[in-house]
């Protein structure tokens, strides 16, 4: 088995953590989607959580598709074995 490469753990420590923010900004947005519907928040401070949610949601895409990116392009360079 090879051994793996110093950016194959940042892209597995950055995949991970994408992951990791995308399910906590899921269960916190629908949280907070509960508490303000329950504490009767006026609809523009319970708008304020689904743009925090969107704005993670669009962090999380943007590391994604930057480890993608860099998988591939170590692809095409031929400086990543066959298997993955």
């Amino acid at each position: 088995m090879p051994q793996p490469t110093d950016p194959d753990h940042r892209n597995v420590r950055q995949i991970r953590l994408a992951a990791i923010v995308m399910a906590a900004t899921m269960v916190i947005w629908m949280g907070a989607q509960l508490l303000g519907g329950q504490l009767g928040l006026p609809v523009r401070f319970v708008f304020l959580f689904d743009l925090a949610a969107i704005a993670a949601l669009v962090w999380a895409l943007f590391v994604t598709y930057q480890v993608h990116k860099a998988r591939r392009d170590r692809r095409a360079r031929g400086t990543e074995d066959k298997d993955g």
